[in-house]
C-alpha cells in the first residue's frame, strides 16, 4: 500500500472518502500548487491493539491478565551506576 497524492482541492471535496483510505491504512500526501504541505497517516494502535490483533491472527496467545512485576536480578550500589556494574561485570 503505497502513498496518495491528494491537492488540498480534491481532499476538500472527498473528505470522506479519504478518510476511509486512512482509516483503512493508506497514507496521503496532501499538496497545494503541486507541493507538499502535509500527511494524514493512520492512527497508531495501542500495545493492547496489536496484541489483540496478534491474538486474532494467531501469532501470539494471551489470557487478558498482565505480568507481575519481578524484582531485579541486581542491585545497584550506592554510587555507582549501571555502566559500572556492566564494566566490573566485565572484567
Amino acid at each position: 500500500m503505497g502513498e496518495i497524492i491528494v491537492g488540498v482541492r480534491e481532499l476538500k471535496a472527498q473528505l470522506s472518502r479519504y478518510l476511509r483510505l486512512v482509516k483503512a491504512g493508506r497514507s496521503i500526501i496532501i499538496t497545494e500548487r503541486g507541493k507538499a504541505v502535509g500527511r494524514l497517516v493512520p492512527n497508531a494502535q495501542s500495545l493492547e491493539e496489536k496484541i489483540l490483533s496478534m491474538v486474532k491472527s494467531g501469532r501470539a496467545e494471551w489470557n487478558g491478565k498482565h505480568l507481575k512485576p519481578i524484582k531485579p536480578a541486581a542491585k545497584v550500589k550506592k554510587g555507582h551506576s549501571v555502566a559500572t556494574l556492566l564494566v566490573e561485570d566485565r572484567r
